[in-house]
């Protein structure tokens, strides 16, 4: 019968490796998906993390000069807005959700996405376009913001990618 006084035996601490660097892959360019990847990487770089930022699709939309600034809240299947899709759909329910989640930001003093791109280049971080989306969308260079350092394939991803922790937004 065992007692509450009865020494345990010590467990071990599992020694855990520090994580030294991270590659996002941003797939999708509504504002609650570019935002986690943002917020993230810019985390990583402010604790020593190296990060690399990858936008590929519609992800696409949050380095892309003229649409960086216009991304939406998804209304329609989106299950976290707690609404039915029928409701989401209705016309101006996204500008409104986007409205709300961006007066939210502003309150906690969140950059806009241009602006936080640019937070995390000049902390050291790297933003990459995706070649075969970019090709796709056919767009040109001068479609991109500044802080885009190149547009590489998804082999050249992986490369410089080697020995981080891949995440996918």
């Amino acid at each position: 019968m065992s007692t509450l006084l009865e020494e345990k035996p010590v467990e071990k601490k599992e020694e855990r490796t520090p994580v030294k660097r991270v590659s996002i892959i941003v797939s999708q360019g509504s504002l609650e998906k570019v935002y986690p990847a943002l917020i993230m990487a810019n985390g990583a770089r402010m604790e020593g993390i190296e990060a690399t930022l990858f936008f590929t699709f519609f992800g696409m939309d949050a380095i892309l000069k003229k649409k960086q600034d216009k991304l939406k809240v998804a209304t329609v299947g989106n299950p976290a807005m707690g609404i039915p899709t029928i409701v989401g759909a209705i016309p101006g329910m996204s500008a409104f959700a986007t409205k709300m989640m961006k007066k939210e930001m502003e309150e906690l003093d969140i950059p806009p996405v241009g602006e936080f791109l640019e937070m995390i280049e000049d902390a050291g971080g790297e933003i990459y376009a995706c070649k075969a989306a970019f090709e796709m969308f056919h767009l040109k260079k001068e479609d991109l913001c500044s802080q885009v350092k190149e547009i590489i394939t998804v082999g050249d991803f992986y490369e410089k990618s080697a020995g981080a922790q891949i995440i996918f937004t």
